[in-house]
């Protein structure tokens, strides 16, 4: 398989991903595909042309083989390193979309724009993105558990006892390069184990930042609110503030009546 046309691939996601997401892809391209590609293919080669039971019955070293290994290392982890990365072309295909909708808009509205920026992490590819790291997180951990079953465990043991048919009875089989293999075997786990961690930690990078975006609107709402509050008093308190009315007239009238009665006063 071409895994550089993977990578290069997948690698445009980079620019829409935060640090967490550049973090997790560096680490499956580097300790993952690098490893599998350069190193744990070379091991797995000969794990059928090596593996030796101590019998010459016909098909039992065969039976053998295929019960101790019901599906290779090395094509579980080829299934595990695709689905885990696929998620990642989920948010590439949204802002595609985004982008063309923005182009289209763009031309019927003379020069408007339908999104500031179509990468921008906000309503349905926030949502994309943040379930493109549940998929991953899954597929990841969907994998472990699937290799922990079919071997009972992530240990290579040097020798494995087979009583399968066409076998005469217990056979003893042999692995090639055991601790090898089991050397590999637990430093994919472990990658994987760190992959998921990551993608956990950007989940939660991710909900915490929109949580404390939504609380920081609401704070400068509510701030804009009070300030509003006393250029709008209600209407309630205006009218009580003026429900004494006064007759101008009348207290004219009075005025001038004592004026005059003043100066009457004096005169006499």
């Amino acid at each position: 398989m071409n895994w550089s046309a993977l990578e290069a691939l997948v690698s445009g996601v980079n620019k829409y991903s935060t640090a967490f997401g550049r973090v997790w892809l560096s680490m499956v391209f580097v300790f993952r595909v690098l490893v599998f590609v350069v190193a744990a293919q070379r091991v797995w080669g000969d794990e059928n042309k090596d593996f030796v039971c101590n019998t010459e019955q016909p098909g039992c070293s065969n039976v053998c083989y295929d019960h101790i290994f019901p599906i290779s290392h090395i094509r579980l982890w080829a299934l595990q390193l695709i689905f885990v990365t696929c998620p990642s072309l989920m948010v590439m295909w949204h802002v595609k979309y985004r982008e063309n909708r923005n182009r289209k808009y763009t031309a019927s509205h003379k020069g408007a724009h339908l999104y500031a920026n179509p990468g921008k992490k906000r309503g349905g590819l926030w949502w994309t993105y943040l379930t493109s790291l549940i998929f991953k997180a899954g597929f990841d951990a969907g994998f472990l558990y699937i290799l922990y079953y079919i071997y009972e465990g992530y240990d290579m043991p040097r020798l494995s006892k087979c009583t399968l048919e066409p076998c005469p009875n217990t056979v003893d089989c042999y692995i090639s390069r055991p601790t090898e293999k089991r050397i590999f075997t637990l430093f994919m786990v472990v990658s994987s184990a760190a992959c998921i961690f990551m993608c956990i930690c950007e989940m939660l990078y991710l909900v915490c930042k929109r949580i404390h975006k939504r609380m920081k609107i609401e704070a400068e709402r509510s701030q804009t609110l009070a300030e509003m509050a006393p250029l709008t008093a209600p209407r309630s308190e205006f009218m009580s503030k003026t429900s004494i009315r006064v007759d101008t007239t009348v207290s004219m009238h009075n005025i001038s009546n004592n004026i005059t009665a003043k100066e009457s006063s004096e005169k006499k």
